[in-house]
């Protein structure tokens, strides 16, 4: 590892808009938590950052749905998500609120400063507006018929039920969330930032600079550069966040994703006054831990806004987690097909250590992964019962039978192989263990942990201590010599599975801090022992030194405790889905059965003769340009080879209109045309969405001829 100075670790702002649930632990909460406690360890200057988002659409929606004010709402779950960090171990040094007046100043003051230098681009657009609420309304405040799915609560930016990215213009039949109004079209004013004034700096930045970054981050921030940056919108209109700090900006905030990475500086100040050595200090390593779906924010808007206001340090690496699905299926906060935190809190007194072990054993890390409460169950009772705390509490009986509860000495005449072999893997695991979490690997990290705890149960049983006690009590064929032997045999045996369980504490301590906790009250010594020094020693218990009475580390888990967990995320689903049909007025037809509720994205079953009414040909696109004033719209033109059509495609913010030019794709060419923003749409281009969530076309595997069906 480098040798920074001092290290300023942030962990995503999780939305004050409900309580967190598990895929958001796993994604960077215990992550972060275990990195900045080896730091600590190592007496490393860290600090460790977070807060709630309190500003944003998701915030006045719920606000909105509760009949209560926004900030009603986020002082509620700001309380309830940091009391879940706070009983999970999740050690913050700071968790702070995006409402507080230190960050309404800090990012206003970021903003005016970039606003002074003339970094912002002043545009006049038309957007959607609510006459009879009169306020202009964000993509979330308008809802409407899917033009994909058919489904008559999508939003304006997306459509929850298939998936598919939307435009306000897009949807059938629109009406404002606020007040059922039908929206109109009315300018208005607003900063755009430059993002492609960056394009060089970030492009060796990221792509050359920080190529040891992980792959999904790697990846996702190659496809958006390749793709080409544009300009994105910096303010917008309402009356709920930081307010811009610029004339004529009356009814004007940030935008909650140039706000809200600002989070981190503001909380970094409340911290402490010398909050710009951790921000402006160039020994100073930053690294933001996060979901998959924040890497653009971290890796290209953020860095760029600190690249363009400049005197800041730039993140050393984004150590981001895929997506955490839940017994098969896709976390939905809507659905209520989560776990939540504050909810295993209350069901699982006493085993918040057993849910950060199974969420970093099964981390996200590389690709989504699945929790099922199985898979949480054989993990308690199959690695930390009977592996990690069974070793423990061998250990500590067999010392309190065998050595008079003493630690027994170390008779280095008598070491065998055996005893030899068990001491390096005592020495290899520190630097095994450090290696990976140095690397962000967590996962190999705790499994070299609780390997070594399986190594120590295999050397205590190939020793056998219990069974050399027999030879203590002298016999006319057995002397006192053999007793004496037996006796060193013994102590060697259990001096070291001693040492090595003051080892264990000391490596599971960034993982397991309460566990850790208990083995020291056992040991009896102090929490100066977890420092990551003292890793590797055969000195960490001083021969002679009594020890306390073995306890317990972790309890068995039931197959009914598992069993109603199952149904309660069962039930919770289906009540989730039954109250959002009634609130679409349609009918009550369990989602379970037509979406199968394990996960997918699946639509109802369809019958074949619906399929082949769709008429799916190859074109070509022969022109390609961005219609005014809308963001993230396109308009084609399509060569189908019996005739040419023009095409609406909402891909405005994934793809650049002269890089696409001469791509072939498949056309839905029999839909009704439709008018949006004036123009006349002639057919639907089929998409795709990768893993990084960039959009990608649908095409034949070679060149076929326009106009080719599709079947």
């Amino acid at each position: 590892m480098t040798d920074f100075k001092r290290y300023l670790v942030t962990a995503a702002l999780p939305y004050a808009n409900g309580p967190v649930h598990i895929g958001h632990l796993a994604g960077c909460y215990i992550p972060s938590d275990i990195y900045v406690r080896f730091l600590r360890a190592q007496k490393k200057d860290v600090k460790f950052v977070c807060g709630s988002d309190e500003h944003g659409v998701p915030i006045t929606i719920r606000a909105m749905k509760e009949a209560i004010t926004p900030q009603q709402v986020v002082d509620k779950y700001h309380a309830i998500i940091k009391d879940s960090f706070a009983k999970m171990g999740i050690s913050f040094d700071i968790y702070s609120r995006t409402s507080n007046k230190v960050h309404h100043e800090t990012a206003a003051a970021f903003f005016k400063k970039m606003y002074d230098d003339g970094l912002f681009e002043e545009k006049e657009t038309e957007q959607f507006y609510d006459e009879k609420a009169k306020t202009f309304l964000a993509d979330r405040y308008i809802t409407g018929t899917c033009p994909v799915c058919g489904n008559p609560g999508a939003y304006g930016d997306q459509c929850e039920k298939c998936g598919s990215s939307l435009s306000p213009e897009q949807l059938i039949n629109p009406r404002s969330t606020l007040s059922d109004a039908i929206p109109v079209k009315k300018k208005t004013t607003h900063w755009y930032f430059p993002l492609q004034n960056y394009e060089p700096f970030l492009k060796k930045w990221v792509l050359e600079d920080h190529q040891e970054w992980k792959n999904n981050v790697y990846g996702q921030c190659r496809s958006w550069l390749d793709n080409g940056l544009q300009s994105r919108a910096m303010t917008r209109d309402s009356n709920w966040g930081v307010k811009v700090p610029v004339p004529g900006a009356d009814g004007k905030v940030l935008y909650v994703w140039f706000d809200a990475p600002i989070g981190y500086i503001s909380a970094t100040k409340e911290l402490t006054g010398h909050w710009a050595d951790y921000w402006c200090k160039e020994d100073t390593k930053l690294v933001h831990f996060i979901g998959k779906d924040n890497i653009v924010f971290h890796c290209i808007i953020f860095p760029a806004m600190l690249k363009a206001h400049g005197g800041f340090v730039l993140p050393d690496n984004v150590p981001a987690n895929e997506f955490l699905n839940i017994e098969g299926d896709k976390v939905s906060t809507s659905r209520n097909w989560a776990v939540w935190v504050n909810e295993y809190i209350k069901d699982f007194p006493g085993c918040e250590d057993v849910l950060r072990y199974v969420l970093c054993a099964n981390a996200p890390e590389t690709k989504d992964n699945d929790f099922t409460w199985k898979d949480f169950q054989d993990r308690n009772n199959s690695e930390l019962v009977s592996i990690f705390g069974n070793f423990v509490n061998r250990t500590f009986v067999l010392m309190h039978k065998l050595c008079g509860g003493k630690v027994p000495k170390l008779h280095e005449d008598i070491l065998d192989e055996t005893d030899k072999a068990i001491i390096a893997e005592i020495k290899a695991a520190k630097t095994k263990v450090q290696s990976a979490l140095e690397n962000f690997r967590f996962r190999d990290a705790l499994f070299e942990v609780i390997d070594l705890a399986r190594s120590g149960n295999k050397y205590m049983q190939d020793k056998e201590p219990w069974i050399v006690a027999k030879d203590l009590t002298p016999t006319i064929s057995k002397g006192e010599g053999a007793a004496a032997a037996a006796q060193k045999s013994i102590d060697n045996s259990l001096h070291l599975c001693l040492q090595l369980t003051a080892n264990l504490a000391v490596l599971i301590n960034p993982f397991l801090p309460t566990t850790a906790l208990k083995m020291l009250h056992m040991m009896k010594v102090v929490d100066k022992m977890l420092e990551w020094e003292n890793a590797g020693s055969l000195k960490l218990l001083s021969v002679g030194y009594t020890l306390r009475e073995p306890e317990l580390l972790f309890r068995k888990i039931e197959d009914a405790e598992i069993s109603a967990q199952v149904e309660k995320l069962k039930a919770g689903l289906v009540k989730s889905d039954v109250a959002g049909q009634k609130s679409e007025g349609g009918s009550q037809k369990s989602e379970v059965k037509s979406e199968k509720a394990q996960g997918s994205n699946f639509k109802p079953q369809i019958e074949y003769d619906d399929f082949v009414k769709l008429d799916l040909k190859v074109g070509t696109i022969t022109a390609a340009e961005k219609v005014p004033k809308a963001d993230k719209l396109l308009k084609l033109e399509v060569d189908l080879g019996f005739e040419k059509r023009t095409i609406v495609s909402g891909i405005a913010l994934h793809f650049q209109p002269d890089t696409i030019v001469g791509k072939q794709v498949v056309v839905v060419t029999n839909l009704a045309p439709r008018k949006m923003r004036g123009i006349e749409s002639n057919g639907m281009i089929l998409m795709a969405e990768n893993a990084e969530g960039q959009l990608k076309f649908v095409n034949p595997d070679e060149t076929v001829n326009n106009g080719s069906s599709v079947s």
